[in-house]
Protein backbone atom coordinates (compact mmCIF):
# COMPACT_ATOMS: atom_id res chain seq x y z
CA UNK A 1 0.00 0.00 0.00
CA UNK A 2 1.65 3.49 -0.86
CA UNK A 3 2.24 5.61 2.35
CA UNK A 4 -0.20 8.28 2.01
CA UNK A 5 1.74 11.42 3.40
CA UNK A 6 4.17 10.04 0.59
CA UNK A 7 1.97 9.83 -1.87
CA UNK A 8 0.06 13.93 -1.12
CA UNK A 9 3.42 15.46 -1.95
CA UNK A 10 3.28 16.21 -4.98
CA UNK A 11 -0.07 18.10 -4.04
CA UNK A 12 1.02 19.95 -1.72
CA UNK A 13 4.04 20.69 -3.63
CA UNK A 14 1.19 22.26 -6.65
CA UNK A 15 -0.64 23.98 -4.18
CA UNK A 16 2.35 25.62 -3.05
CA UNK A 17 3.60 26.66 -6.65
CA UNK A 18 -0.04 27.58 -7.34
CA UNK A 19 0.07 29.95 -4.28
CA UNK A 20 3.69 31.91 -5.27
CA UNK A 21 2.21 32.53 -8.79
CA UNK A 22 -0.76 34.25 -7.11
CA UNK A 23 1.36 35.96 -5.60
CA UNK A 24 3.66 36.71 -8.01
CA UNK A 25 0.79 38.06 -10.16
CA UNK A 26 -0.58 39.76 -7.78
CA UNK A 27 2.63 41.42 -6.92
CA UNK A 28 2.77 42.72 -10.73
CA UNK A 29 -0.76 43.72 -11.29
CA UNK A 30 -0.25 46.00 -8.69
CA UNK A 31 2.87 47.72 -10.18
CA UNK A 32 1.33 48.05 -13.85
CA UNK A 33 -1.36 49.63 -11.78
CA UNK A 34 1.07 52.17 -9.83
CA UNK A 35 2.69 52.96 -13.22
CA UNK A 36 -0.62 53.22 -15.21
CA UNK A 37 -1.11 56.55 -14.41
CA UNK A 38 2.02 58.10 -15.42
CA UNK A 39 1.77 56.04 -18.98
CA UNK A 40 -1.48 57.72 -19.75
CA UNK A 41 -0.23 61.34 -18.60
CA UNK A 42 2.90 60.40 -21.35
CA UNK A 43 0.36 59.40 -23.48
CA UNK A 44 -1.95 62.56 -23.03
CA UNK A 45 0.86 64.57 -23.68
CA UNK A 46 2.43 62.82 -26.72
CA UNK A 47 -1.25 63.58 -28.05
CA UNK A 48 -1.39 65.56 -31.55
CA UNK A 49 -4.61 66.85 -32.76
CA UNK A 50 -6.62 67.17 -35.89
CA UNK A 51 -4.69 70.07 -37.77
CA UNK A 52 -6.38 73.24 -39.22
CA UNK A 53 -6.04 74.59 -42.43
CA UNK A 54 -3.04 76.40 -41.26
CA UNK A 55 -1.19 73.32 -40.17
CA UNK A 56 -1.45 74.39 -36.39
CA UNK A 57 -3.61 72.22 -33.67
CA UNK A 58 -7.72 72.50 -34.48
CA UNK A 59 -9.26 73.96 -31.45
CA UNK A 60 -12.21 74.24 -32.65
CA UNK A 61 -15.84 73.21 -31.42
CA UNK A 62 -17.71 74.02 -28.24
CA UNK A 63 -16.11 73.28 -24.88
CA UNK A 64 -17.25 73.20 -21.58
CA UNK A 65 -15.59 73.23 -17.93
CA UNK A 66 -17.22 70.58 -15.41
CA UNK A 67 -16.38 71.97 -12.39
CA UNK A 68 -16.75 74.65 -9.09
CA UNK A 69 -14.68 76.74 -9.97
CA UNK A 70 -17.28 79.14 -10.96
CA UNK A 71 -18.51 79.50 -7.35
CA UNK A 72 -14.91 79.02 -5.86
CA UNK A 73 -11.74 78.74 -7.69
CA UNK A 74 -9.86 77.65 -4.25
CA UNK A 75 -11.12 74.49 -1.94
CA UNK A 76 -14.30 75.16 -0.52
CA UNK A 77 -17.68 72.56 1.15
CA UNK A 78 -20.91 72.75 0.16
CA UNK A 79 -22.95 75.62 1.89
CA UNK A 80 -25.82 77.47 1.89
CA UNK A 81 -26.18 80.11 -1.21
CA UNK A 82 -26.99 83.56 -0.62
CA UNK A 83 -30.24 83.57 -1.83
CA UNK A 84 -32.32 81.42 0.92
CA UNK A 85 -35.41 80.87 -0.67
CA UNK A 86 -33.73 78.53 -3.51
CA UNK A 87 -33.12 76.10 -0.64
CA UNK A 88 -30.96 73.23 -1.64
CA UNK A 89 -30.51 74.24 -5.14
CA UNK A 90 -29.35 77.45 -4.49
CA UNK A 91 -26.48 75.85 -2.39
CA UNK A 92 -22.60 76.46 -3.53
CA UNK A 93 -21.46 72.64 -4.38
CA UNK A 94 -18.93 71.48 -2.45
CA UNK A 95 -15.41 71.63 -4.86
CA UNK A 96 -11.97 70.92 -5.36
CA UNK A 97 -9.79 74.06 -6.13
CA UNK A 98 -7.91 74.43 -9.56
CA UNK A 99 -5.35 77.06 -8.03
CA UNK A 100 -1.75 76.05 -8.10
CA UNK A 101 -0.62 75.70 -4.54
CA UNK A 102 -3.92 75.90 -3.32
CA UNK A 103 -4.41 79.69 -1.75
CA UNK A 104 -4.86 82.60 -3.88
CA UNK A 105 -1.79 84.87 -3.07
CA UNK A 106 -3.39 87.68 -1.98
CA UNK A 107 -2.00 91.15 -0.55
CA UNK A 108 -3.70 91.42 2.87
CA UNK A 109 -5.54 94.77 2.46
CA UNK A 110 -7.44 92.44 -0.80
CA UNK A 111 -7.62 89.60 1.28
CA UNK A 112 -10.11 91.34 3.09
CA UNK A 113 -11.49 93.38 0.48
CA UNK A 114 -12.07 89.70 -0.89
CA UNK A 115 -13.71 88.60 2.32
CA UNK A 116 -15.63 91.62 2.11
CA UNK A 117 -16.78 91.10 -0.81
CA UNK A 118 -18.08 87.33 -0.37
CA UNK A 119 -20.28 88.42 2.55
CA UNK A 120 -22.20 91.06 -0.24
CA UNK A 121 -22.46 88.68 -3.22
CA UNK A 122 -25.74 88.89 -4.32
CA UNK A 123 -25.07 93.04 -3.96
CA UNK A 124 -21.45 93.17 -5.59
CA UNK A 125 -21.05 90.58 -8.25
CA UNK A 126 -20.89 91.65 -10.99
CA UNK A 127 -21.97 88.83 -12.96
CA UNK A 128 -25.74 88.83 -11.01
CA UNK A 129 -26.08 92.17 -12.94
CA UNK A 130 -25.44 90.57 -16.34
CA UNK A 131 -22.26 92.44 -17.11
CA UNK A 132 -19.68 90.57 -19.19
CA UNK A 133 -18.03 88.00 -16.93
CA UNK A 134 -14.58 88.89 -17.73
CA UNK A 135 -11.47 86.72 -18.27
CA UNK A 136 -11.16 84.13 -17.35
CA UNK A 137 -14.32 83.66 -15.36
CA UNK A 138 -16.58 83.20 -18.96
CA UNK A 139 -14.07 79.39 -19.32
CA UNK A 140 -15.45 78.03 -16.62
CA UNK A 141 -18.95 79.29 -15.60
CA UNK A 142 -21.45 76.89 -16.17
CA UNK A 143 -22.29 77.54 -19.87
CA UNK A 144 -20.14 76.54 -22.99
CA UNK A 145 -18.65 78.01 -24.97
CA UNK A 146 -17.34 78.21 -28.65
CA UNK A 147 -14.22 78.41 -30.77
CA UNK A 148 -13.91 78.99 -34.13
CA UNK A 149 -10.49 79.42 -35.48
CA UNK A 150 -8.94 80.89 -38.29
CA UNK A 151 -5.37 81.54 -39.65
CA UNK A 152 -5.20 85.26 -38.01
CA UNK A 153 -8.01 85.75 -35.89
CA UNK A 154 -9.38 83.25 -33.39
CA UNK A 155 -13.10 83.77 -32.30
CA UNK A 156 -13.97 82.96 -28.82
CA UNK A 157 -18.00 83.05 -27.95
CA UNK A 158 -19.75 82.49 -24.82
CA UNK A 159 -23.47 81.60 -24.01
CA UNK A 160 -23.15 83.46 -20.87
CA UNK A 161 -25.00 87.38 -21.75
CA UNK A 162 -23.42 86.26 -25.49
CA UNK A 163 -20.23 87.51 -24.47
CA UNK A 164 -16.73 87.29 -27.04
CA UNK A 165 -13.57 88.09 -27.82
CA UNK A 166 -11.34 88.16 -30.91
CA UNK A 167 -7.78 86.43 -30.61
CA UNK A 168 -5.14 88.27 -32.92
CA UNK A 169 -2.95 85.82 -33.88
CA UNK A 170 0.83 87.27 -33.91
CA UNK A 171 -0.97 90.38 -32.81
CA UNK A 172 1.04 93.00 -31.70
CA UNK A 173 -1.59 95.93 -30.96
CA UNK A 174 -2.75 96.94 -27.46
CA UNK A 175 -6.58 97.66 -26.19
CA UNK A 176 -7.43 101.06 -27.08
CA UNK A 177 -9.00 101.28 -24.00
CA UNK A 178 -9.98 98.85 -20.58
CA UNK A 179 -12.81 96.61 -21.03
CA UNK A 180 -14.35 93.80 -19.38
CA UNK A 181 -13.21 90.84 -21.80
CA UNK A 182 -9.32 92.43 -22.11
CA UNK A 183 -7.56 92.44 -25.43
CA UNK A 184 -6.49 89.45 -26.63
CA UNK A 185 -2.94 88.25 -28.81
CA UNK A 186 -1.91 85.16 -29.41
CA UNK A 187 0.64 82.87 -30.63
CA UNK A 188 1.29 79.22 -31.11
CA UNK A 189 3.94 77.31 -29.27
CA UNK A 190 4.17 74.12 -30.66
CA UNK A 191 0.60 72.44 -29.83
CA UNK A 192 -0.27 75.43 -27.31
CA UNK A 193 -2.57 78.19 -28.13
CA UNK A 194 -0.91 81.10 -26.08
CA UNK A 195 -2.43 84.32 -25.59
CA UNK A 196 -1.71 87.46 -23.85
CA UNK A 197 -4.56 89.16 -22.53
CA UNK A 198 -4.36 93.22 -21.18
CA UNK A 199 -6.55 96.10 -20.91
CA UNK A 200 -8.95 95.12 -18.37
CA UNK A 201 -11.04 97.37 -16.12
CA UNK A 202 -11.67 96.58 -12.54
CA UNK A 203 -15.32 95.23 -12.86
CA UNK A 204 -15.47 91.77 -12.93
CA UNK A 205 -14.83 88.80 -10.63
CA UNK A 206 -13.02 85.53 -11.03
CA UNK A 207 -15.69 83.73 -9.23
CA UNK A 208 -18.86 83.87 -6.92
CA UNK A 209 -16.47 83.75 -3.80
CA UNK A 210 -15.77 87.55 -4.56
CA UNK A 211 -12.28 86.67 -5.78
CA UNK A 212 -11.50 89.73 -7.78
CA UNK A 213 -8.93 91.96 -9.30
CA UNK A 214 -7.73 95.51 -10.40
CA UNK A 215 -6.76 97.15 -13.80
CA UNK A 216 -3.77 96.17 -13.68
CA UNK A 217 -4.45 92.45 -14.49
CA UNK A 218 -2.56 90.46 -16.82
CA UNK A 219 -3.57 87.26 -18.28
CA UNK A 220 -1.59 84.59 -20.04
CA UNK A 221 -3.75 81.71 -21.50
CA UNK A 222 -2.49 78.31 -22.24
CA UNK A 223 -4.81 76.06 -24.35
CA UNK A 224 -3.81 72.55 -25.29
CA UNK A 225 -5.53 69.57 -26.88
CA UNK A 226 -4.72 66.60 -24.67
CA UNK A 227 -7.33 64.22 -26.29
CA UNK A 228 -10.35 64.03 -29.15
CA UNK A 229 -12.51 65.57 -26.62
CA UNK A 230 -10.09 67.16 -23.81
CA UNK A 231 -8.74 70.50 -24.03
CA UNK A 232 -6.47 71.35 -21.04
CA UNK A 233 -7.02 75.09 -19.78
CA UNK A 234 -4.06 76.72 -17.98
CA UNK A 235 -4.36 80.82 -17.02
CA UNK A 236 -1.00 82.83 -14.81
CA UNK A 237 -2.69 85.72 -13.41
CA UNK A 238 -0.71 88.75 -12.55
CA UNK A 239 -1.81 91.98 -10.83
CA UNK A 240 0.47 93.73 -8.77
CA UNK A 241 -1.89 95.93 -7.50
CA UNK A 242 -3.67 93.05 -5.71
CA UNK A 243 -1.57 89.96 -5.36
CA UNK A 244 2.45 89.14 -4.09
CA UNK A 245 2.71 87.35 -7.15
CA UNK A 246 1.60 85.75 -10.34
CA UNK A 247 -0.71 82.20 -9.73
CA UNK A 248 -2.00 79.76 -12.10
CA UNK A 249 -5.54 78.28 -12.75
CA UNK A 250 -5.37 75.19 -14.32
CA UNK A 251 -8.45 72.88 -15.56
CA UNK A 252 -9.88 70.04 -18.57
CA UNK A 253 -12.32 71.17 -20.60
CA UNK A 254 -14.55 68.85 -22.32
CA UNK A 255 -16.01 68.88 -25.74
CA UNK A 256 -19.68 69.08 -25.71
CA UNK A 257 -20.47 65.97 -27.98
CA UNK A 258 -24.41 66.11 -27.80
CA UNK A 259 -26.68 65.97 -30.79
CA UNK A 260 -26.94 68.70 -32.60
CA UNK A 261 -24.91 70.81 -29.73
CA UNK A 262 -24.51 74.45 -30.41
CA UNK A 263 -24.36 77.68 -28.27
CA UNK A 264 -28.22 79.06 -27.29
CA UNK A 265 -29.26 82.46 -26.11
CA UNK A 266 -28.99 83.80 -22.98
CA UNK A 267 -29.13 87.61 -23.35
CA UNK A 268 -29.46 88.22 -19.22
CA UNK A 269 -29.93 91.68 -18.70
CA UNK A 270 -33.65 91.18 -18.74
CA UNK A 271 -33.10 88.82 -15.92
CA UNK A 272 -31.55 91.66 -13.70
CA UNK A 273 -33.45 94.58 -14.24
CA UNK A 274 -36.09 93.79 -11.63
CA UNK A 275 -32.79 93.12 -9.36
CA UNK A 276 -30.90 96.51 -10.55
CA UNK A 277 -33.52 99.17 -11.47
CA UNK A 278 -37.19 97.92 -9.51
CA UNK A 279 -37.04 100.58 -7.11
CA UNK A 280 -37.09 102.54 -9.59
CA UNK A 281 -40.09 101.63 -10.84
CA UNK A 282 -43.68 102.99 -9.80
CA UNK A 283 -45.59 100.99 -7.66
CA UNK A 284 -49.52 100.86 -6.63
CA UNK A 285 -50.41 101.82 -3.69
CA UNK A 286 -51.11 99.01 -1.21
Amino acid sequence: MPNRATSSRPVLLSVSVALAALVIAAVFALFIGAEAPASAQGAAGAYRAPRAADGHPDLSGIWQAVNTAHWNLEDHAAKAGPVATLGALGAVPAGIGVVDGGAIPYQPWALKQRDENAAHVVERDPAIKCYLPGVPRATYMPFPFQIVQGAEHILLAYEFAAASRTLYVNGRDESPLDTWMGWSNARWDGETLVVDVKGFNDQTWFDAAGNFHSEQLHLVERYTRTGPDHLLYEATIEDPKVFTRPWTVRMPLYRRVDVNAQLLEFKCVEFAEELMYGHLTKRSAQ
